[in-house]
C-alpha cells in the first residue's frame, strides 16, 4: 500500500528537493522511484579478474575456449577439492572456517554452497550443526507439516532464506508475494506490532486453505525465530556460482588457476595483507606440487606467467620495480638475451632501471645466472658509473662506446668473484624486495628441531584439538597490536602460516611483552598454545615461543 507516499512522490515530480532524511521515510525502497532514480550497488570482486585470466591461460596452455557460463555444475573433481577444504583461491571459501565447514559438511551441489555461504554469518551460524546432521541424515529431520517439506528439503529442515520465508506465506497462508514480503521485512526488524496483526492473518489464511490452528500457530512461531536470519537466495546463488567457478579451474586447470590467483593478489593494495595472500598462495602451490621458479632476467615477464608446468615469478612483483623500469627491460631483452650482467646495464636505459631498481633485482636473485649476490652488488657502483660516463660521451660524439675491444669482450662480465653472503642475509634480501622467502621455504632450515618437538602442521588442527595444548611452528604473516580496555596494556594478534594452511595466534599482554622484541612479520617461530575456538574460528592462545631465527635448540618451549 503506496498511498502514505503519494504526497512525496507527488512534491518530488513537482521539482521540491527531497532530502535523504524525506527518503529514510520511505524505507530506502520507494525513494528511488519517488526520485526517478535507480540506486545500484556495484561490488568489485578481484575474483572476478581471476577467472578472466585463468580462462584466457586456460585457452593459451590448452587451446580450449571455456565458456564460463557453460561448464558443467555437477562435476565431481570440483566437490572432490571443496570437500577436502583445499579452498585456498576459492571465492567465499577460503577462510579456516569454511574450510573446516566444507570438510564437515561435504557439499556436492551449487545448492549447497549457496547455503553455506548464507549460513556463515554471525547468527545463522548457530544453525549449522543441524544443517550439517540434516545433510547426513536426511531421514531424521522433522517437518511440522508435510507441505514444509519442498521449501526445506534443500536446506535439510534449516530456514536458510528469506524466500522461503515469503513461500510459506504465500503457499500455505495465501499471502501475496508482496504481502509475504511485508511480513518478512517486519519479522527481520522485529516490528511487534505489525508481527501481531501478521500473525492472525498467518493463522486465519492457513485455516482458510485446511490447516490446523495449532500447526499454522507453531510453523508462525518457527519462522518467527529464524526470519531474521534469513539470506537472500538470489545473492547467497550468486556467490555459490562465483565459488563454485573459482573451485572448478583450480580442480581441473590448476596452474593456470594458481597462476591467475598469484597475478590478481599481487594487483592488490600494497602492504601484509598482499603479502599474506601472495605468500598463502605461493604455500598453496608447495602443498599441489606446483614449482614456482625464482625470476629470472632473461624467462620473467611483468606478471606471473605459465613455463613448461611450472609458474615463473613475475617482475612486477619485485618491490622498487616500475612499469617504465619492466618496459626498458623487455625491449632490451627482445633483440635477444641478456649475456650478463654488463651486457644488460648497457642495453636497458639506466634512467629507468635505476639504481635501486638494480639493487632490487639483484636481491630478489634475478641474476643468479650471472653471478652471486655479494659479488654483483660490490660490482654494480662502479661498473653502472663507468657505462653511464661512456654512454654519455659517446652522445657527446668524443669517441665510441667501449671503443678498443671486440663486442664480446665488450659484454663480458670481467669483475672480481666474492663470496656468497649468509643464507640469513640472503633471507633478509627476500622479504626485503619481495617480502615473502621466495626460493626457501622458511621453516625448511629449522626441519630437524621441528620434527622433533612439533606434532600436527596447523593446517592440520581441527575442532577435536579445541582445549588441548599444542607445541607448533610456523612462520609470522601478520601482524596487529591493540591495547587492552582495562588496563592500556599492549597485546598482539598474529597470523602464523606454514606449508599446510594458516592459524591466528593471539598473544595477550603477560606474554607479549616478554615475547615482542621477535614477534614481528616474517619471523620463524617454534610456540606453545592451548587451542580455542570462538564463533566456529580456530585460534591459539599463546603461552610461549622462541624465535627460530636465532637459535635451533628449543630452550623456552618444553
Amino acid at each position: 500500500d503506496l498511498t502514505e507516499y503519494v504526497p512525496l512522490q507527488k512534491e518530488a515530480k513537482e521539482g521540491r528537493v527531497v532530502t535523504q532524511y524525506d527518503m529514510y521515510s520511505l524505507d530506502l525502497n520507494v525513494s528511488p522511484n519517488a526520485l526517478g532514480l535507480m540506486k545500484m550497488d556495484i561490488l568489485g570482486l578481484r575474483n572476478l579478474t581471476t577467472l578472466g585470466e585463468a580462462l584466457k591461460m586456460v585457452e593459451k596452455t590448452t587451446g580450449k575456449k571455456i565458456n564460463i557460463y557453460d561448464i558443467p555444475v555437477d562435476n565431481a573433481k570440483t566437490y572432490e577439492l571443496i570437500s577436502n577444504g583445499q579452498t585456498v583461491g576459492v571465492f567465499q571459501l577460503e577462510s579456516a572456517g569454511m574450510q573446516r565447514l566444507c570438510k564437515d559438511f561435504k557439499p556436492n551441489k551449487i545448492s549447497d554452497l549457496a547455503a553455506i555461504g548464507a549460513l556463515y554469518r554471525p547468527g545463522p551460524m548457530d544453525l549449522i550443526p543441524t544443517f550439517i546432521e540434516g545433510k547426513k541424515h536426511p531421514k531424521k529431520i522433522k517437518y511440522l507439516h508435510p507441505d514444509l517439506i519442498p521449501i526445506f528439503q534443500e536446506t535439510y529442515g534449516v530456514l536458510v532464506y528469506q524466500e522461503q520465508v515469503l513461500e510459506i506465506a504465500n503457499k500455505m497462508a495465501g499471502y501475496s508475494l508482496g504481502e509475504a514480503d511485508i511480513l518478512r521485512r517486519a519479522m527481520g526488524k522485529k516490528k511487534k506490532e505489525i508481527m501481531e496483526k501478521e500473525k492472525k492473518k498467518f493463522v486465519d489464511g492457513c485455516v482458510k486453505n485446511g490447516y490446523q490452528k495449532k500447526t499454522a500457530e507453531d510453523i508462525y512461531a518457527f519462522v518467527e525465530k529464524f526470519a531474521a536470519y534469513g539470506f537472500n537466495k538470489s545473492h547467497a546463488a550468486s556467490y555459490a556460482l562465483i565459488s563454485y567457478w573459482t573451485a572448478y579451474l583450480k580442480a581441473n586447470y590448476p596452474i593456470e588457476f594458481i597462476t591467475a590467483l598469484l597475478t590478481a593478489e599481487l594487483q592488490g593494495v600494497a602492504g601484509p595483507l598482499r603479502e599474506q595472500k601472495m605468500a598463502q598462495a605461493l604455500e598453496e602451490c608447495r602443498r599441489m606440487d606446483i614449482a614456482v621458479l625464482p625470476p629470472d632476467i632473461n624467462k620473467a615477464e611483468y606478471n606471473f606467467t605459465i613455463e613448461g608446468r611450472s609458474i615463473r615469478f613475475g617482475l612486477s612483483a619485485i618491490k622498487n620495480i616500475g612499469l617504465a623500469a619492466i618496459e626498458s627491460i623487455i625491449e632490451a631483452r627482445s633483440t635477444g638475451v641478456f649475456e650478463g650482467f654488463k651486457d644488460f646495464l648497457m642495453r636497458v636505459d639506466l634512467r629507468k632501471v635505476n639504481k635501486k631498481t638494480v639493487e632490487s633485482l639483484i636481491k630478489a636473485g634475478v641474476f643468479e645466472k650471472f653471478a652471486n649476490r655479494a659479488t654483483l652488488l660490490s660490482a654494480y657502483p662502479p661498473l653502472a658509473k663507468e657505462i653511464i660516463d661512456k654512454k654519455a660521451e659517446a652522445i657527446q660524439g668524443q669517441f665510441a662506446l667501449f671503443s678498443g675491444g671486440t663486442v664480446e669482450s665488450i659484454k663480458k662480465d670481467s669483475f672480481q668473484s666474492l663470496p656468497e653472503v649468509s643464507e640469513d642475509e640472503i633471507c633478509e634480501m627476500e622479504r626485503e624486495v619481495i617480502g615473502f622467502l621466495l626460493t626457501r621455504n622458511p621453516l625448511s632450515q629449522y626441519k630437524e628441531i621441528i620434527e622433533l618437538k612439533v606434532k600436527k602442521k596447523l593446517g592440520e588442527i581441527t575442532t577435536e584439538d579445541v582445549k588441548s595444548t599444542l607445541i607448533l611452528a610456523g612462520c609470522i604473516s601478520a601482524k596487529k597490536v591493540i591495547k587492552t580496555k582495562k588496563d592500556n596494556a599492549e597485546m598482539a594478534f598474529l597470523t602464523v602460516y606454514d606449508e599446510t594452511g594458516s592459524l591466528e595466534v593471539i598473544t595477550f599482554p603477560k606474554a607479549y611483552a616478554s615475547l615482542k622484541h621477535f614477534l614481528n612479520v616474517n619471523t620463524a617461530i617454534l610456540f606453545k598454545g592451548k587451542v580455542d575456538n570462538k564463533d566456529d574460528k580456530l585460534t591459539i592462545l599463546l603461552d610461549n615461543a622462541v624465535n627460530l631465527e636465532r637459535s635451533k635448540k628449543d630452550k623456552a618451549v618444553s
